[in-house]
């Protein structure tokens, strides 16, 4: 039982703040102007519209896809679709001109679209009663990520496949139910007048890709598009830092890595250059800095020592954070871990970032601090699509959502996960962005949808008298986080300040372990993850580039 508090108690993404924004370290977001339109429409427009720009069409014929029923009617294509405005600058008419999936007719299941393919969303997909409705997943991503175990894959102690299993895997109703569909998409504006979302189709960076406007109706509308990380406005971190929430950024860190190690060992490389390029710099002390810290510590004291010896005394970690290390966590904890940390070679440093430059970030004292590697992990903030929702917002900027996490201003629309917050006026404070809190109200929506199927309330507009029983409560469980040579922290208290059972050391390492691996998606990605530490004790971090 304590292994299963402690593993669902630790489902975290981020952590930490800088400088003097720590007295923003519970507020994730930053204000957004009222509701303007008596009318709900959500909007949004992208930036660096040219007007004068007028883009061709392409007729496309009729598309079919197979026996599951889907058919587009004739649309249009868009070449270099990025240069256009997307969603809140197109006219209702150019929008009912889009193909897709139109409203559901009597006789036929409820469609409910979900946008989003994290813990909270992936929760609910996984749970939702299939028999009862047909689901819709829109996500700029096909798989959901085990953000816990992320920073183990940018130095090789896991390989990133064990972190990330496909949508479809975890709804199977999405791949084979021939009303249910995944959209590799961005929605780009919602109308909920209409009962409409407006998505456009998403490709990998630097690829050339067609991109497809299209529309979905829904009955129910599930927001659970998640959140962006917060740069509080500092000049440059967007271009030179790398961020830690996806698959895709741990990938970089570890390329990013693994050539400032090669490149390090070219002869005629100067003393100085050397210790820039092989000095890796975390900003933010909340949980996934200090647990990459951890990872980079042990990957330089047991791989690097031995197979990049001409360079070992050159690589170090500095981790800076304005206030304390896992503010969040027992006392007794913190200083354990600052102690730890230090031994094993992390250099702690308490400032404010005020710039960051290609090669060398600033300080708020004019110190300057030069590095060859970047990660900034500050905590998160809304998106620029939650921001573009014409709608109240709670405390902080997310969507704003009453008890049954319905969002009020609308019919038929509910959001979770670190997108959404509660309003003011139900007197409960915006939860945290964690893991544990998205998949909690994942679980939660699951039985509110049952509730209101059962009572025949699934249609569009046939859920204002429904019975929806209690309301949301979140209890936290405790939090997780290790930090390197097998040691970590676990505090099972259910609140700063309270009293509780906090652990560290080994025996804590273990249990952050088994814990992890009980909690993992699925069985195939408990045998990756299992398979991974048992190579990586044995032979050691993978240290091949590729790509």
């Amino acid at each position: 039982m304590a292994l299963l508090r402690a593993a669902r108690s630790s489902l975290r993404r981020s952590g930490g703040a800088i400088g003097n924004y720590a007295s923003e370290r519970n507020i994730f977001c930053e204000g957004i102007s009222p509701l303007r339109h008596h009318v709900p429409v959500f909007e949004k427009a992208v930036t660096g519209f040219n007007s004068s720009y007028i883009p061709s069409t392409q007729m496309i014929n009729q598309l079919s896809f197979g026996n599951r029923g889907m058919k587009f009617t004739p649309q249009y294509q868009f070449p270099h679709a990025e240069a256009q405005t997307v969603g809140g600058s197109d006219s209702k008419n150019e929008r009912s001109s889009y193909p897709g999936l139109e409203a559901t007719k009597q006789g036929e299941k409820p469609r409910v679209v979900v946008l989003g393919s994290g813990w909270a969303a992936c929760r609910f997909l996984k749970g939702i009663d299939t028999t009862m409705y047909d689901v819709v997943c829109i996500a700029p991503r096909n798989h959901m990520v085990f953000t816990p175990l992320l920073a183990s894959t940018c130095v090789g102690t896991l390989e990133f496949r064990s972190v990330a299993e496909p949508v479809t895997q975890i709804q199977k109703a999405l791949a084979k139910d021939p009303n249910s569909y995944f959209f590799l998409a961005s929605c780009t504006g919602v109308d909920a007048d209409k009962h409409e979302v407006y998505c456009e189709t998403v490709g990998d960076r630097g690829v050339s890709h067609e991109h497809y406007r299209f529309k979905v109706a829904y009955d129910k509308l599930v927001i659970a598009s998640g959140a962006e990380p917060l740069t509080f406005g500092i000049k440059g971190v967007e271009e030179h830092a790398f961020f830690l929430r996806e698959v895709q950024n741990a990938q970089e860190i570890r390329k990013k890595l693994l050539m400032n190690l090669m490149v390090s060992e070219t002869p005629g490389i100067s003393e100085e250059e050397k210790e820039r390029l092989l000095h890796c710099v975390v900003i933010g002390g909340g949980p996934t800095g200090v647990e990459f810290s951890g990872e980079l510590s042990d990957f330089i004291m047991r791989d690097v020592r031995e197979r990049y010896a001409h360079v070992k005394n050159y690589i170090h970690v500095t981790l800076i954070e304005a206030n304390e290390i896992l503010s969040s966590f027992d006392v007794g904890l913190r200083e354990y871990a600052t102690k730890h940390l230090t031994k094993v070679g992390v250099r702690l440093v308490h400032g404010v970032v005020k710039e960051v430059h290609p090669d060398k970030i600033v300080l708020s004292d004019g110190s300057d601090v030069p590095y060859g590697l970047l990660v900034w992990s500050t905590g998160v903030g809304p998106s620029k699509f939650i921001k573009s929702l014409d709608i109240p917002k709670s405390p902080g900027g997310r969507i704003g959502i009453d008890e049954w996490l319905r969002v009020p201003s609308v019919e038929d629309v509910f959001a979770i996960g670190d997108c959404a917050g509660f309003l003011e006026q139900t007197g409960k404070p915006v939860l945290p962005a964690l893991a544990q809190v998205a998949e909690r109200q994942g679980k939660y929506l699951v039985k509110l949808f049952t509730d209101i199927g059962k009572q025949n309330g699934g249609k569009a507009l046939s859920a204002k008298d429904i019975t929806l029983g209690d309301p949301f409560v979140y209890k936290h469980l405790g939090s997780m986080a290790t930090v390197g040579r097998y040691k970590a922290l676990v505090d099972l208290r259910q609140a700063k300040g309270e009293k509780g059972v906090s652990l560290a050391g080994f025996m804590s390492w273990f249990i952050w372990r088994s814990a992890y691996l009980t909690r993992v998606i699925s069985w195939r990605n408990r045998f990756y993850v299992a398979m991974n530490w048992g190579t990586t004790l044995i032979f050691g971090r993978d240290n091949t580039k590729i790509g």
